[in-house]
């Protein structure tokens, strides 16, 4: 099967048929905008016959209840539906009609249905007119005529699928279907014949790629309508997948039904051994071609014996006796292969395919389904899977147990009671329940009895019958309240029968608006997604002691937030078996958001039963998972008596006996610390990084009364010490924050202590963080206080060791590493360590944060970042620098490594797990820096344009000036730019030119004698080809600002005034230094002065070309001319701007931050990407 073909189709004709719909519309004069009037007699001069005007009536009416998108969406698949059941009814030669529709016997786009016209017998047909046409030539019109009619026909064999039309649907079935192009003859060569003798799989994934457009539209919305939830949460479920349910669930019914019957049962003792059981459940799933079948763990004697009871019980089950049902059926995948696996258990018992066939259908498989399209395709599935079976199965009579589950049609009118007796209260219930029933699918919990249902049906069909008799007002009365109520039973009945088996892969997203209030008062432990409120509403669906299967997303497992549902379905329910998919378990969904796991749960709680689980998350796509299902490998068994000795009780099926040691032998975090978050200011303006504000008004200790104290933060992931960027507006003692309605100031009492910290949100592994007691703790890192006696930095090395970060996945699979769980981590108490022990471990953390902060403060978005690493050794290169900061990094990195690997060995010999880890870390866990050529090149420039505004200072250590008076006394061996203006442009026009003056800069670093060689360093770092000060011009005029607006989070310090793309004007400004007069300095000293040497250019180059005496000569002027031009008229298109803005002398307070400031400016300014 050709996915990529079936996708490319499905998404091309839903656009070409609305197209097409909307054309015929357009020709009734229905267009978005603009509707005719009721009855109108002619349509742009055309009149319209009898059917036309009341299609048109229809259809005028139709969108104004319901939009005009709406309309031509339900029309347009309207079509799509039908076609795809012909094309899939024509290959596989079950048209009752035996006539190909769309093709000849060639399978060639010559449909037999058109060739033979003359000829076909179809309910309805007017030969006369089919005669008129041939004899006319009008080809199209009479194709178009006999596919109608042939499907008005095919009702009266598949009425769930094809009902009659004679509508506005009608009016607007699409012209041209003949052509070449058209959706049926590429419905015909895009899509090869055999790919729709595989049923389910063709049918299923048309559906979901034609509604992946709808889908990704409404994935982006914010909220959702229930309209929205049928394209919301269409996923095809992967056909082994499927089977794995089916036959684990389904399968096992039966199978527990064959292990004591025949030669599995003769000379039976007792009960039969443990292996006996396994090897009978082999044979007998071998034996019935169901390779997905998990047969069951080995098993102590008395849960065998437990089993076995519930097993006879199963054994008495007869095959029509057992229920299935899917309540979120979609497009029917789970119920058709269903209908396969009862084949194989009818025809075991006896059965013939006819028989079986009915049977599965009547007494058998049950389905629910919001959506209208997707129950017809169930419908249409299961309907030609029994077709298979059975060739006289299609017809009205045929009895099945699918649902659309429907509002009802119109209120219960008080005349109607007269007729309802004792049952007027249910009736009035069913029609309340099932008010908002689109809305709210098979979640609804109701509170009636089957019997009563089967009464109230009963008591309306005997009144029908008696209503022959009665007068026309009675009759119609009766036979309304038949319409509404009967669709209404038999919903009901469904969703309050209990069944044998459920299976089902239901929407995996959070409960929209409108439902939350109800989950939240019937499912309190599963409220926050509707995957686990399925989870559920199928446990109460299924009998005592019978099977659920379901894939969901597997965040039910570990998550805390569901710990509740966790406790509550280990109580209740025994896991028979487990796929853990994990991501990509789905070919269409790539990444890490959907993760996955398919499972078989029996309604009763057998103690000590051991389950198997196949874990298959290491697998990246879904054929490598149900490679690795079929093997032997990845099985692990375990019983739920082990997940309740874990903090939460994760489904951790797979850890060791040494891992759940670890949890039960050793206290959790909570015994001696508190773990809590930090302050949440409510609005985004009181926080700021630390490098935006003036450094004068920044408490870097917490006895200076200054407005920005310094926070806590979260961050990519880094051990020790680091990720400090942050302040927050604590001026007065929070005074602004405490009066925000919005702010959350938990904690207050345990600001400005040490603590540890780590990243409430990261991927990956946990690490921990040092934070010493100047800062406020805040909301995007937790934070731990230890108890007194507790030794706070041999705690940091147990949290940040190999060890807790192995641990960590089994309590947490979330991206959000919350208190709550960071709380259940086993740690070890420092009070009941040996003190020889203890300071050994605190040496090396000693250590291990000396080295952290040098890293971090080695570059210059840290608070404490003194010099820069190739500038603080008196060398005369920048090469033998660069060597000397790389053996730095690499000695540092080294130690570091090698402090971790010393304590994971301590650590690991303590929680006894020699035999799970190993004490070694990866170089990409080791969270200190190693030298970068060209990161470290670039960071040397970024600090010379530093020193260049007199941020720094090559005469004092740490930043000189970032707001607050200017000292002259700072600078001497490199003097800062006087106007705090410094030209970028792309020729040296200006005396304090950027490359000038970094030139000058390198030269007083490393001396006049290696300056060349240096520049030829620097460039060569930037991989830059030409010469030395050519690629610098070029790096700053086109690469140095997105660099340094990356380093600095999008929050520059450094503004770029841009005039455009031509790069007629750029210059850098420090923000620090800058005064309400600094544009109208930069017009007058730098714009104007850049206008009259452009112009000056341009007559010089004029003159040249003049004078030229080649023609190439003449080519290469005229290049450099047109370019000065264009530069000149974008220079003075930006020179009316800044003349505008010179005028304002718009002053700027650094508090308001960099965002507002440069929003502030921004039309001066170059974008920040």
């Amino acid at each position: 099967m050709n996915k990529n073909a079936i996708k490319n189709y499905a998404v091309w004709a839903r656009t070409e048929l609305m197209k097409q719909v909307a054309q015929k519309a357009y020709e009734y004069d229905v267009t978005e905008s603009s509707l005719p009037g009721y009855n109108t007699d002619n349509v742009n001069g055309r009149l319209l016959t009898g059917d036309e005007k009341k299609q048109l009536n229809e259809l005028i009416t139709e969108v104004k209840k319901n939009g005009y998108e709406h309309v031509i969406e339900e029309v347009a698949y309207t079509w799509f539906n039908r076609f795809i059941a012909l094309r899939y009814m024509e290959v596989n030669n079950y048209l009752p009609q035996r006539i190909r529709v769309f093709t000849n016997d060639n399978n060639e786009f010559k449909p037999d249905l058109l060739t033979d016209a003359i000829h076909v017998e179809l309910d309805g047909l007017d030969k006369q007119k089919v005669f008129d046409c041939i004899e006319e030539n009008k080809q199209e019109e009479l194709y178009k005529y006999l596919l109608l009619t042939l499907c008005n026909d095919m009702n009266q064999y598949l009425p769930d699928m094809f009902t009659s039309i004679k509508d506005y649907k009608t009016l607007l079935f699409p012209d041209n279907l003949l052509k070449e192009d058209s959706v049926l003859a590429k419905l015909i060569t895009d899509i090869d014949e055999d790919s729709w003798t595989d049923q389910v799989q063709i049918i299923g994934w048309l559906y979901q790629y034609y509604n992946s457009e709808l889908k990704d539209i409404v994935m982006k919305k914010k909220n959702y309508t229930k309209d929205d939830i049928p394209a919301a949460t269409q996923l095809f479920t992967p056909d082994w997948i499927v089977r794995y349910m089916v036959e684990n669930s389904l399968g096992r019914l039966y199978i527990n039904k064959r292990k004591h019957e025949g030669i599995f049962a003769d000379g039976k003792n007792a009960y039969q051994t443990s292996e006996e059981r396994t090897a009978n459940e082999k044979f007998i799933s071998n034996e019935m071609g169901w390779k997905y079948y998990l047969p069951e763990a080995k098993q102590h004697q008395e849960v065998i014996k437990e089993l076995e009871t519930i097993e006879l019980e199963h054994a008495k089950l007869k095959p029509e006796d057992i229920k299935v049902i899917d309540p979120c059926m979609g497009s029917g995948h789970i119920l058709v292969y269903a209908f396969d696996v009862l084949m194989d258990i009818y025809r075991d018992a006896g059965y013939s395919d006819r028989d079986a066939a009915k049977s599965i259908l009547e007494n058998n498989l049950y389905g629910l389904e919001i959506d209208e399209r997707a129950y017809h395709l169930a419908y249409f599935a299961l309907m030609m899977k029994a077709r298979f079976y059975n060739r006289r199965i299609l017809n009205k009579d045929t009895k099945f147990n699918l649902v659309e589950i429907r509002e009802p049609s119109s209120a219960l009118k008080p005349e109607f009671e007269q007729y309802l007796g004792i049952s007027t209260d249910l009736a009035h219930y069913l029609v309340n329940v099932f008010q908002d029933a689109k809305e709210f699918g098979s979640i609804l919990n109701l509170d009636c009895a089957v019997e009563q249902l089967n009464n109230l049906k009963d008591h309306l069909e005997k009144l029908k019958e008696e209503s022959i008799n009665k007068d026309l007002v009675t009759q119609s009365e009766i036979s309304e309240l038949n319409d509404l109520l009967k669709p209404l039973i038999k919903q009901a009945r469904l969703l309050a029968l209990k069944y044998d088996v459920v299976i089902t892969n239901p929407p995996y997203m959070p409960p929209s608006s409108k439902q939350k209030s109800y989950v939240q008062k019937n499912y309190p432990d599963s409220k926050s997604d509707l995957f686990a409120i399925f989870i559920e509403k199928c446990h109460s669906l299924t009998k005592k002691n019978a099977y659920q299967a379901m894939i969901t997303m597997h965040s039910w497992m570990f998550l805390s937030s569901f710990e509740k549902l966790r406790n509550k379905l280990l109580i209740n329910n025994t896991i028979i078996n487990m796929a853990h998919l994990g991501a990509r378990a789905f070919e269409d969904i790539g990444g890490e958001v959907v993760q996955t796991t398919a499972f078989v749960f029996d309604n009763a709680n057998i103690k000590n039963y051991q389950s198997n689980f196949k874990r298959l998350v290491d697998y990246n796509s879904q054929d490598a998972k149900e490679e690795e299902y079929l093997k032997d490998d990845n099985l692990y068994t375990s019983s739920a008596a082990n997940f309740s000795k874990i903090p939460g009780s994760p489904i951790a099926y797979w850890i060791s006996k040494a891992l759940y040691n670890c949890f039960t032998k050793n206290v959790s975090l909570s015994k001696i610390a508190t773990t809590f978050r930090g302050l949440q200011p409510g609005n985004v303006d009181f926080i700021k990084e630390w490098y935006e504000v003036d450094l004068n008004n920044i408490a870097f200790n917490n006895k200076e009364e200054l407005t920005w104290k310094l926070i806590t933060t979260g961050g990519e992931y880094r051990k020790w010490y680091g990720n400090l960027y942050r302040v927050v507006k604590w001026y007065k003692n929070g005074y602004e924050i405490k009066n925000n309605p919005k702010a959350i100031i938990p904690n207050e009492t345990l600001y400005f202590k040490p603590v540890i910290g780590w990243s409430r949100i990261a991927s990956g592994r946990l690490s921990f963080r040092y934070y010493p007691p100047n800062m406020i703790p805040g909301d995007a890192t937790g934070s731990i206080i230890f108890n007194n006696n507790i030794k706070m930095k041999f705690e940091l090395a147990v949290l940040n060791s190999k060890v807790i970060n192995y641990l960590w996945p089994i309590l947490n699979s979330n991206l959000t590493n919350s208190t709550g769980i960071v709380n259940k981590i086993p740690v070890l108490n420092s009070s009941k360590i040996s003190e020889r022990k203890i300071e050994n471990v605190e040496y090396l953390v000693n250590n291990n944060l000396s080295d952290s902060k040098k890293d971090w403060d080695s570059f210059e978005t840290s608070w404490d970042f003194t010099v820069h690493p190739l500038v603080k050794n008196c060398v005369s290169t920048i090469s033998e620098a660069y060597n000397l900061w790389n053996d730095e990094c690499e000695s540092r990195f080294n130690t570091l490594k090698s402090n971790e690997e010393e304590l994971n060995r301590i650590f690991i010999d303590i929680y006894g797990l020699q035999d799970e880890l190993d004490p070694y870390e990866e170089d990409k866990d080791v969270t200190v820096r190693k030298a970068d050529l060209v990161r470290d090149i670039k960071s040397f420039i970024s600090y010379a344009v530093g020193c260049m505004f007199g941020r720094y200072s090559l005469d004092t250590e740490g930043l000189a000036y970032a707001g607050g008076e200017w000292d002259n006394s700072k600078y001497s061996t490199f003097i800062p730019d006087a106007d705090d203006i410094i030209p970028i442009c792309d020729e040296e026009y200006f005396e304090d030119d950027i490359v000038t003056r970094f030139v000058e800069f390198v030269r007083i670093i490393y001396g006049s004698d290696t300056l060349e060689d240096n520049l030829s360093f620097i460039s060569n770092a930037l991989g830059g080809k030409g010469a030395p000060r050519d690629v610098l011009r070029n790096y700053f005029l086109n690469e140095f600002f997105k660099d340094f607006c990356k380093i600095y989070l999008k929050l520059p310090i450094y503004w770029l005034f841009d005039s455009g793309k031509k790069n007629g004007f750029k210059a850098l400004v420090y923000i620090h230094r800058y005064t309400p007069d600094l544009i109208a300095r930069l017009r007058t000293g730098y714009v104007h002065p850049l206008q009259a040497r452009y112009r000056t250019q341009v007559e010089l180059l004029q003159s040249q070309i003049d004078d030229a005496s080649s023609t190439s000569e003449r080519v290469k002027l005229s290049k450099q001319l047109k370019k000065i031009n264009e530069q000149l008229l974008e220079l003075n298109k930006y020179e009316e701007v800044v003349h505008h803005w010179a005028d304002k002398m718009e002053p700027m307070d650094l508090d308001d931050g960099v965002k507002a400031n440069y929003a502030k400016f921004q039309e001066l300014l170059a974008k920040i990407k």
